[in-house]
């Protein structure tokens, strides 16, 4: 059985040059580990806000290191230098505005501010691409409502077949 890799792309000037840990991939690894019976093997990236470097990472995590799913998180803002959503669009064929969608939504539930987030998603050839916020508190939050979706979505992509736990997280796959 093929093994579940995923990319983890950490967008942010001070984490990338050491001012301080990131810790938002650090909690996508520990909430996809919560969600997944599968071993997954991460690709983990760290890189400053520049719309071509994210362009060209995404690429690189799709194209070389076949990667069936990646998570970005920061940079999705109203900042001047957030840019991690344009560069996603660029890097993607098909847009999925629903899972922003879904995760804004959620978000509202804790601050008002949610409506400035621009998280998206999208589709790269066979690779499922999904913004995620950059603060650390809010990655469990959004993923808890969009992960149900992402199994599913990744077979369609003909990706490997994601097992999860229900205990933790409840997937939805239409019954054939």
């Amino acid at each position: 059985m093929e093994q579940l890799k995923i990319g983890i792309l950490t967008v942010s000037d001070r984490a990338s040059q050491g001012i301080y840990e990131d810790l938002s991939g650090q909690e996508i690894r520990k909430v996809v580990d919560n969600y997944t019976n599968d071993s997954c093997d991460f690709v983990y990236c760290v890189i400053p806000d520049e719309k071509e470097l994210i362009f060209e990472k995404l690429v690189y995590l799709s194209d070389v290191e076949k990667c069936s799913l990646i998570f970005t998180t920061g940079g999705t803002g109203p900042a001047l230098r957030d840019v991690t959503p344009e560069a996603t669009e660029k890097a993607c064929q098909k847009m999925l505005p629903g899972f922003g969608e879904l995760m804004r939504k959620e978000s509202l539930s804790y601050v008002p501010t949610a409506i400035l987030s621009r998280q998206t998603a999208g589709i790269r050839n066979q690779t499922l691409i999904v913004n995620l916020p950059g603060k650390p508190s809010a990655i469990e939050p959004c993923l808890k409502v969009i992960f149900p979706a992402i199994p599913y979505c990744i077979d369609l992509l003909e990706g490997p077949f994601m097992v999860c736990k229900p205990e933790t997280i409840q997937i939805f796959r239409p019954k054939k």
